[in-house]
């Protein structure tokens, strides 16, 4: 193959990719399609990898490629393989005269329309402009449907519990209740705690964060309270805390589970009267902040446990909202993985515009235990290192054997569980209602949330 076979995208032409063997044919194609940024390709190899490269909407494919040295039929091989790669493809068969079988074979498998040699190039240039037109017209839809599974800025959702969880926020944010954010590590809480204070009459002062993990004990009391100049060796100036430093606006406790016990006192203290003493002062200093805190960790036991003081718990959880880790968000993982990948391809100008098949399989059917922090940095990774257009599971570094079950056992239990979870969001926990949304004694609900390990929350209650 020359070196001409490949050309760059020039301006805003449209990319159309031309499979054909017949050199005189590539010539009066390429000429004739000139308002197009035109690809040609004369074997099955380079038709893939010029379409790994350049990704076109559209391909003009003559399906009477010659055989391989093993008698494999190019034509529709290079069609499948086309296809396999992206099946949004809009791919026009050329075909001998009258050979219908053929032609229709080809649509079966997923080619747009077909035509017949010789070419008529008016009718050729009809059906390659509607084809484009279809092309974008789709790409229109998914943008659309991608705008429409984003209820609250930076949540990226179209599970139904996710959904209602975003409504729930749009709720919670225009009061000023004390709110607390479970969930796993990597599910998104500081996420959803910028989106309380967007949707807040706040938004327009300061969002402050302290970790809680982070933060050495020995210094959590100055960093989160403050300091007098002399309090302590090293104090040289008066210094004002993350509470102090967040008046006005929104103060986010995160990992709040790891907060010493003799700290939670004072913090507790704070949440009741709204005011603080700096460490070494003895002047008190009303605030005035929106609290939000998260944490990973079973406050619950901690509290039974005495690790985590009970009136503070108490104190923290006016609203309570359990985000759902990654594995339980039916149809968010592909819809996440494709948003980081836009993102992450103009941040480092890359090509990259979607996922092999296999790949789009393994994210779905991968469980992802470090969530959203988990999969965000394994696109980032598949981006920078991938050589191609269409991230496949080696840039991801998952395993190809990862593949969405069809086996109807497993169908099954994946839909109890979706159902499960959606009835418990739409019956707030109430474990009666639940039970009749579903159809089912309260008996049987509590065996099948034993048996796929569902969790209610602190929110569940018994009904009558």
């Amino acid at each position: 193959m020359n070196d001409q076979s490949f050309e760059q995208n020039s301006g805003e032409k449209k990319t159309l990719l031309i499979v054909e063997d017949d050199l005189g044919l590539q010539s009066q194609l390429r000429w004739h399609f000139e308002e197009y940024n035109v690809i040609v390709a004369s074997t099955r190899d380079e038709a893939i990898t010029a379409l790994r490269r350049e990704r076109p909407a559209v391909i003009l494919q003559d399906l009477g490629l010659p055989p391989d040295d093993e008698g494999v039929e190019e034509g529709f091989a290079t069609l499948q393989e086309s296809l396999e790669i992206d099946p949004a493809l809009k791919i026009i068969v050329v075909t001998g005269h009258a050979d219908y079988a053929n032609a229709l074979r080809a649509v079966s498998m997923g080619a747009y329309d077909f035509y017949e040699k010789p070419v008529e190039t008016s009718t050729l240039d009809l059906i390659v402009q509607r084809a484009f037109q279809m092309a974008g017209l789709e790409e229109q839809l998914r943008k659309a449907q991608d705008e429409q599974v984003s209820p609250l800025e930076g949540v990226i959702a179209s599970d139904p519990v996710m959904i209602k969880l975003c409504r729930s926020i749009e709720k919670i944010a225009p009061t000023t209740v004390t709110t607390l954010l479970l969930g796993e590590s990597g599910t998104g809480k500081e996420v959803f705690a910028q989106a309380i204070h967007r949707l807040s009459e706040r938004e327009n002062n300061k969002f402050v964060t302290i970790n809680c993990a982070a933060v050495p004990e020995s210094l959590m009391e100055s960093e989160l309270f403050g300091y007098e100049k002399g309090a302590f060796t090293g104090a040289n100036k008066q210094t004002i805390g993350k509470i102090e430093y967040a008046e006005g606006g929104t103060l986010f406790l995160d990992e709040l589970g790891d907060m010493p016990l003799p700290l939670q006192a004072k913090l507790l203290r704070f949440l009741q009267e709204r005011v603080i003493e700096r460490v070494g002062g003895r002047k008190e200093i009303p605030v005035n902040v929106r609290v939000i805190c998260a944490t990973n960790k079973d406050l619950e036991s901690m509290v039974k446990e005495n690790t985590f003081r009970e009136d503070l718990y108490y104190r923290i959880s006016e609203i309570v909202i359990n985000i759902p880790p990654l594995r339980q968000r039916h149809g968010d993982k592909i819809l996440l993985a494709r948003f980081m990948l836009e993102k992450y391809s103009k941040e480092h100008n890359k090509k990259i515009t979607g996922f092999t098949p296999a790949a789009a399989s393994a994210i779905e059917a991968y469980e992802w235990p470090g969530n959203i922090r988990e999969l965000e940095n394994k696109l980032k990774r598949a981006v920078i290192m991938s050589d191609t257009k269409a991230i496949d599971t080696a840039d991801l570094d998952l395993s190809e054997e990862l593949e969405l079950s069809i086996n109807l056992r497993t169908v099954r239990q994946y839909a109890e569980q979706n159902a499960i979870n959606t009835a418990l969001s739409l019956a707030n926990g109430n474990m009666s209602s639940c039970a009749k949304l579903l159809g089912i004694t309260r008996p049987t609900l509590y065996d099948l949330m034993k048996k796929y390990k569902i969790s209610t929350g602190s929110n569940s209650t018994e009904g009558e």
